[in-house]
């Protein structure tokens, strides 16, 4: 039994990326509430290395008005069910132009579970040889930004690189000793 029971659930809002649902809900104890979710398809998260090169995207990101530094990603939002490891090729090349001989599954991630039901799955994308970047129009200002694996760490350390996901997903590979 859940610890917590939906009693209704209604969508208020919607767009080609995401939907948002507010749930009333009632908890074990017998209190009522509402939970707001954000619905999202899980996405891939690429560590693309060459040597001791990592293959970086840099990108205007509108939430925070700022330029940042990120591990290739993204979620094919009309293919939800696609294969991970398809995903995170076809990512992988849409963003660099990179295709990789292999691909290493490191593990899943949830985004943010306190609100968001979105996880991602982490490669490590060797063997590269560059292709044709396929930029989906949102993607217009992106650039390839390659680093040391020594630098990207440092930049992780001192805060210069923000992104959650890609932290995690160098964190993790670290962890394992895959990287």
């Amino acid at each position: 039994m859940s610890d917590i029971q939906t009693l209704d659930s209604k969508v208020v809002y919607e767009n080609k990326w995401l939907r948002v649902r507010e749930d009333k809900i009632r908890r074990s104890s017998g209190n009522e509430g509402i939970y707001g979710v954000v619905e999202k398809p899980d996405f891939a998260i690429i560590l693309p290395i060459e040597g001791d090169t990592v293959y970086m995207v840099e990108q205007y990101r509108y939430t925070i008005k700022q330029r940042q530094l990120e591990l290739p990603q993204g979620a094919w939002e009309a293919n939800p069910d696609a294969d991970p490891m398809e995903l995170a090729k076809g990512e992988l090349e849409e963003e660099t132009g990179l295709i990789a001989d292999s691909m290493e599954y490191v593990g899943f991630q949830y985004l943010a579970y306190g609100f968001c039901n979105q996880g991602y799955h982490i490669y490590i994308a060797k063997g590269l040889t560059q292709g044709a970047q396929k930029l989906d129009v949102e993607e217009e200002d992106l650039r390839v930004v390659p680093l040391a694996l020594s630098e990207l760490k440092q930049k992780i350390l001192s805060g210069e690189i923000k992104d959650a996901s890609t932290c995690n997903a160098v964190g993790l590979a670290t962890l394992k000793g895959l990287i």
